[in-house]
């Protein structure tokens, strides 16, 4: 999953990865006009929505020098000095690596300093393969690092991707009406989950998606979760205050079921809980987090672990009795 090329706006290959695996878990798949992969498991109870977003960050051509190199705008938020010297593909298979201009401190390259080189010796050579308009993502390897921890790009959020559908394959019965919906566009402003939440009207949703990591050097301590420690129930970030009552049924089945977790206050981002919390007139709402490191740089890391109780809490919530 992590392979397919999925930058916002462009997440239908993803899709196609998980529709494919979602299948034999769920009675109806559809996908809406924003590209949401909603995928539906029948229940008589509450319609509770799940929300983990496919598309990852990404750059996109705005202008090609006469060398042949690529000034490029960001598809959501990129950390320039982390970028330097990365690997990018495009969706065609063109292939290039990201640099900066020549300059004196390097430790403040600026957005306008970037630039992609495809190895094209002009722009009318540059031109035969890349125009503006087109987009490309990091080209990284994956890899497993100790204490069960997966290094990979855009673990944000296909990590999320792959705990909900743990947490299909978990589920024996419904016994609610369960929404599992793959978001697009979460990266440029949460835009996939207004609007089927608009459409699915949920009695409550939760958010399925990474969070920063507290356990690195010279932490500042923005965020209060940590790698390899649990799932992370979501207080606050920067697009919710998530809801008490979800949040205490959420703390009461973690401790039932001996479910490893954690709280998750984030002063910063955010995520799909955003949106489906303040759509219609207002869903109960909260979020299920993976604590990562590194986010948005080219290499990412998340536990194996966390993820499983992330799914576990999950199923367990999609199965309480309201």
């Amino acid at each position: 999953m992590n392979a397919a090329f999925g930058p916002s706006g462009q997440e239908s290959s993803v899709a196609a990865v998980i529709e494919e695996m979602a299948k034999p878990f769920c009675d109806e798949i559809r996908t809406d006009v924003m590209g949401n992969l909603i995928c539906h498991k029948k229940g008589p109870g509450k319609k509770i929505m799940f929300a983990a977003h496919m598309d990852s960050i990404g750059m996109m051509v705005t202008h090609i020098e006469k060398e042949g190199w690529l000034r490029f705008g960001k598809i959501g938020w990129i950390p320039e000095k982390e970028v330097v010297g990365t690997p990018v593909k495009f969706a065609n298979g063109v292939k290039g690596v990201v640099y900066c201009n020549e300059m004196e401190d390097e430790g403040k390259v600026k957005p306008e300093d970037l630039y992609i080189d495809i190895g094209a010796n002009s722009a009318e050579e540059a031109k035969t393969h890349v125009r503006p308009g087109d987009m490309c993502v990091y080209d990284t390897r994956s890899a497993m690092a100790m204490n069960n921890c997966i290094i990979s790009s855009y673990t944000d959020n296909r990590s999320g991707c792959c705990v909900l559908l743990m947490t299909m394959e978990l589920l024996k019965k419904s016994v609610n009406d369960l929404y599992f919906v793959f978001t697009t566009q979460e990266e440029v402003g949460l835009r996939g989950a207004r609007t089927a939440a608009f459409g699915i009207a949920p009695d409550y949703a939760i958010a399925v998606d990474v969070t920063g990591a507290d356990n690195v050097p010279k932490s500042t301590h923005a965020c209060s979760s940590s790698v390899g420690k649990g799932a992370a129930i979501k207080v606050k970030d920067s697009s919710v205050i998530c809801s008490p009552a979800v949040n205490a049924i959420l703390v009461e089945l973690a401790e039932k079921k001996k479910i490893a977790y954690q709280m998750d206050v984030l002063t910063g981002g955010g995520t799909d809980a955003g949106p489906m919390h303040v759509n219609m007139d207002g869903v109960p709402t909260s979020g299920v987090s993976i604590p990562c490191k590194f986010c948005h740089c080219p290499q990412e890391m998340v536990s194996a672990d966390d993820m499983e109780s992330c799914a576990k809490l999950c199923a367990a919530f999609a199965e309480y009795k309201f």
